[in-house]
């Protein structure tokens, strides 16, 4: 009689799968992908659909000529890896420049470990970092929006820095942080709330992007842990020095609703892979994030510092797992 089945863990499932999850992330850029196509036409679109048609090729060849094993391009990953690529580069990147990246994203990032739940690094983050020591030129042209219906003041311009850029340029002219904000370039917080400034795809709308991270937090895709940690630390560390010195130190209103800060906590700081398991070390893994991220936009050489935090504490995620390791049911706490 077969009555009773011992077996190894896990032993409560869920209806969530692999595929379930990572097409829902894709549902949740939704919005983000609609507005940069709205800003940058069919420059966007092109850069999304050949960066993700990419990433999804390099999966299935690795899989099929090196690996050997069960296609994995169905499970969605390989799309996810490809939209995130897309939205961390400007639109006017030559196709050339998007493959390579796709390679690097795909085959070294990810496939070299071995798939999907083994890579180290988030894939999409190090296919950017890739682009940008290799190509900075190409990698910081960025092509300024030009709505598909109505105009602005900024149609007849093809590139510009973006606000970050703009403010990090100035300050090393000697200009004040209010005479930067009252130069014409510089977007109002309106237009960056919407997405109507430079920068990479996907980072330019922070309203689409918390829309898409609302839909992910009420699926339960993502926790509120990291993104929490990530903002509230990076907001008290760039508002503190904006209080001891507000002539260098920009608002850390105007720090949240520019450059990749959006894309980066809700997006990439919340991947399952490369980050924490445990609640603590999730709220570890965001405070990190945040300080980096406020120090390397500080004082750092880039406008921006989101990838570089974000993959620096990636290298942390096994230290944090190993500091913060989730009890096992039925284990002996020990007395005080």
């Amino acid at each position: 009689m077969n009555m009773l089945t011992v077996s190894g863990s896990p032993h409560v499932h869920g209806d969530d799968s692999v595929k379930k999850i990572m097409y829902g992330v894709v549902y949740a850029m939704i919005p983000a992908i609609l507005v940069s196509v709205y800003f940058f036409g069919l420059d966007a679109l092109k850069i999304l659909v050949i960066s993700s048609v990419a990433c999804i090729f390099f999966e299935w060849i690795v899989q099929k000529y090196i690996l050997k094993g069960p296609n994995t391009i169905n499970d969605g990953s390989a799309l996810v890896a490809g939209i995130l690529l897309a939205f961390n580069v400007p639109a006017n990147l030559p196709v050339w420049m998007i493959i390579v990246g796709a390679f690097v994203t795909i085959v070294v990032a990810k496939m070299s470990f071995g798939g999907l739940g083994k890579n180290p690094f988030n894939p999409a983050l190090v296919g950017r970092i890739f682009l940008l020591i290799s190509f900075p030129v190409q990698m910081t042209s960025w092509p300024l929006p030009k709505p598909v219906f109505g105009g602005t003041a900024l149609m007849d311009a093809v590139t510009g820095p973006t606000p970050l850029g703009l403010m990090k340029e100035q300050l090393k002219m000697g200009q004040s942080i209010p005479d930067i904000m009252q130069m014409p370039e510089m977007p109002g917080y309106i237009n960056e709330l919407m997405g109507n400034q430079g920068g990479s795809l996907g980072e330019i709308s922070a309203i689409a992007l918390i829309l898409g991270a609302l839909y992910m937090l009420i699926r339960k895709i993502i926790t509120w842990h990291t993104p929490v940690a990530y903002l509230l630390t990076f907001f008290a560390f760039t508002g503190i020095m904006h209080l001891i010195d507000p002539m260098q130190y920009a608002s850390p209103f105007f720090h949240l609703v520019t450059g990749g800060l959006m894309l980066g906590v809700f997006f990439m700081a919340t991947d399952m892979v490369t980050t924490p398991i445990a609640f603590r070390g999730m709220l570890i893994f965001g405070i990190g994030a945040g300080l980096l991220t406020a120090i390397i936009r500080l004082w750092g050489a880039y406008p921006e510092g989101v990838a570089f935090a974000i993959l620096i504490m990636n290298g942390f995620t096994p230290l944090i797992n190993r500091a913060f390791k989730p009890r096992r049911f039925g284990e002996k706490v020990a007395q005080a």
